[in-house]
């Protein structure tokens, strides 16, 4: 599939009015959809979702007050601050190479991946491969809201110690579950994911993992794992919803990585694993699923018409990366998972 970002900029020109949040309380994906969709060479679908999508939409929230750079700490977590970690974010990126601030807001932010439920870094590294299509003032300005967002909606998870010695596939075994009849859903993933500071098994599992490898390795293994994870474990809108983002936040790392110092990248896969193992641990009903997946019968192109034609943000995101590890990984699982995803969000 051939890339076609020539709607990037009319697209963010229509959301330049809007902010990150959604009618509904969740998350807008209108950046991150829009630029998956360029990604898949699917560059006329963009405008016609948008404004389909437009509806949910939010205006983008008034500035409060200035973030000092030697004061960024304090509001870090204030969603509430969106537009002023923006004005930040905006006024760095306007003095140094887009590289640079990205890698010193990522060592910055990594402990905090999955803020938001993982979308804070998921559109840092949309508005990142964007730009490393073209820089444009508005796709500078896009990668500003998608850090100023990780920073606004920060939150870490309980766990300390250095890198482990397993492999992904080996570590999932090891991460300690929630028990269902000890879990609160309180309508949020982020409130499931809070939660995990009250279950001590949980702590261990960010010193699991061994990321020593090729980091672009890493990532094709935390992708693989986390899919097979969805795998198995999505049945509902909810599940779907859920487990998607433990394979797109993961495949949001590869899009960081040629930016990243290696210890900033080091330290992004620890937190990235410990974001979808922390996914795995509050809602998890399965293993991961087995070695042996069958392909869906239909073809790349198709899987990609059939998220388009569903229209949910999660069902193109989540076949966008799919298709994208499946071209550098191949493994029927990546797009087992993602038809498996269509299905249950087909009701979306």
């Amino acid at each position: 599939m051939t890339p076609d970002y020539s709607m990037m900029e009319p697209a963010l020109a229509f959301l330049a009015a809007y902010g990150p949040d959604l009618q509904n309380g969740l998350t807008s994906h209108a950046p991150m959809a829009v630029e998956a969709l360029a990604a898949l060479g699917r560059a006329e679908a963009v405008m016609p979702w948008l404004e389909t999508y437009r509806k949910g939409l939010l205006p983008a929230p008034p500035r409060r007050e200035r973030i000092p750079r030697d004061g960024w700490r304090a509001p870090l977590g204030r969603e509430d601050r969106f537009a002023d970690w923006t004005a930040l974010l905006a006024d760095e990126l306007e003095e140094a190479p887009w590289p640079a601030v990205l890698a010193r807001w990522t060592a910055r932010l990594a402990p905090g991946i999955c803020a938001s439920a993982t979308h804070g870094v998921i559109r840092t590294a949309h508005a990142a491969r964007s730009l490393g299509e073209a820089e444009t003032p508005a796709r500078r300005r896009e990668l500003a809201c998608g850090l100023a967002y990780w920073a606004a909606a920060y939150q870490t998870l309980p766990g300390a110690g250095g890198p482990g010695t397993l492999a992904p596939a080996e570590a999932i075994a090891c991460v300690g579950v929630v028990p269902p009849a000890e879990r609160t859903f309180d309508g949020t993933i982020t409130g499931s994911l809070a939660a995990l500071d009250r279950f001590p098994p949980f702590a261990a599992a960010i010193g699991l993992v061994d990321v020593s490898g090729d980091p672009a390795h890493v990532v094709s293994a935390l992708t693989e794992t986390f899919a097979r994870v969805s795998l198995a474990n999505t049945h509902d809108l909810l599940s779907a919803i859920t487990f998607v983002h433990g394979v797109t936040s993961a495949t949001a790392l590869r899009s960081l990585l040629p930016h990243l110092p290696d210890a900033v990248a080091r330290d992004a896969l620890r937190y990235a694993w410990q974001a979808g193992a922390a996914l795995y641990a509050a809602f998890a009903t399965a293993p991961p699923a087995p070695a042996d997946v069958e392909p869906p019968r239909e073809s790349l192109e198709t899987l990609v018409d059939m998220a388009i034609a569903n229209g949910d943000e999660h069902a193109i995101k989540m076949t966008e990366a799919c298709v994208r590890e499946h071209a550098l990984a191949p493994s029927p699982v990546y797009l087992a998972a993602a038809r498996r995803a269509l299905d249950c969000l087909a009701a979306a």
